[in-house]
């Protein structure tokens, strides 16, 4: 709807701009709006006689038109160039021009985000110790996990947002503490986790969110250590808690795939990324 409006905008500057400049626009349009008078205005022969009058002048006007741009088209083209460049600036910086990717209506559709988005900003928590993500029984859950990528600044600003707030409504409601155990994923390592077998991932790079910062693998601390994988009830209960939550928030929650990944949220619609080239 965004880029009707700006395209609506961009026509009638350029018309007012055209009839301000050149006297010939204004002397057609009059004359035309005259001639359309006439035919409405007439019965019978009359109006007859008017309309092809009319018509006879708006062809005349046509001609000197064609004939003003045939010797100004360089003007013509300038004015044009002139209304046009702001437009495309704008709608560049917007990311509005990227027409596969953006989907205003779906991302509008949940209150509770948009809600969520207009109030206040939720800050990360401070970081872990790096040894929280290398102890024996992480490592046997998720190889290298200390080389992942746990900025939050890598997140695109509203997932990061709605991220947190599923943390905090986790924290607050249940009691469970979320750690985010990776964001942000280069290409490459993207390659190197594929590479081992869909142990964590069956997708390549760029055909994961993790590659657009829309993407971020999550787990519980309990009693100070990382609780990745299923151990008890406890652990059970709290990736059903998360994934309804997310799903509450407009994310969607790798528990439901047929390759669950219970920790995995990611933010779809979004001018950002392309869905339809991403399958995890």
């Amino acid at each position: 709807m965004t880029i009707i409006w700006i395209a609506l905008y961009f026509l009638a500057a350029l018309f007012a701009l055209f009839l301000i400049i050149f006297p010939e626009g204004r002397r057609a349009l009059g004359d035309g709006l005259r001639a359309a008078a006439n035919r409405f205005a007439s019965s019978g022969q009359s109006a007859a006689r008017g309309a092809r009058s009319g018509t006879g002048r708006a062809m005349r006007n046509g001609g000197r038109l064609a004939r003003w741009f045939s010797r100004h088209r360089w003007i013509a083209l300038a004015v044009v160039l002139l209304l046009t460049f702001p437009v495309l600036v704008v709608v560049q910086m917007q990311g509005l021009l990227d027409f596969n990717n953006y989907r205003e209506a779906e991302r509008e559709s949940n209150p509770l985000v948009a809600s969520l988005l207009r109030g206040e900003r939720l800050a990360p928590p401070q970081p872990l110790p790096p040894e929280v993500f290398t102890t024996r029984e992480v490592e046997s859950v998720r190889p290298d996990l200390r080389l992942a990528n746990r900025k939050w600044d890598r997140l695109k600003p509203e997932f990061a947002q709605i991220l947190l707030q599923v943390y905090k409504e986790m924290r607050d409601k249940y009691g469970y503490r979320m750690v985010l155990i990776e964001g942000y994923r280069s290409p490459e390592r993207q390659q190197r986790l594929k590479s081992k077998s869909g142990y964590v991932t069956n997708a390549g790079p760029y055909q994961s969110y993790h590659q657009f910062g829309l993407a971020a693998d999550s787990a519980f601390l309990r009693n100070g250590k990382l609780v990745i994988a299923i151990e008890d009830d406890w652990t059970q209960r709290g990736y059903n808690l998360y994934g309804k939550l997310a799903e509450k928030y407009g994310l969607t929650w790798g528990g439901n795939w047929s390759f669950q990944d219970f920790g995995h949220v990611e933010l779809h619609g979004t001018r950002y990324d392309d869905p339809s080239k991403h399958r995890r």
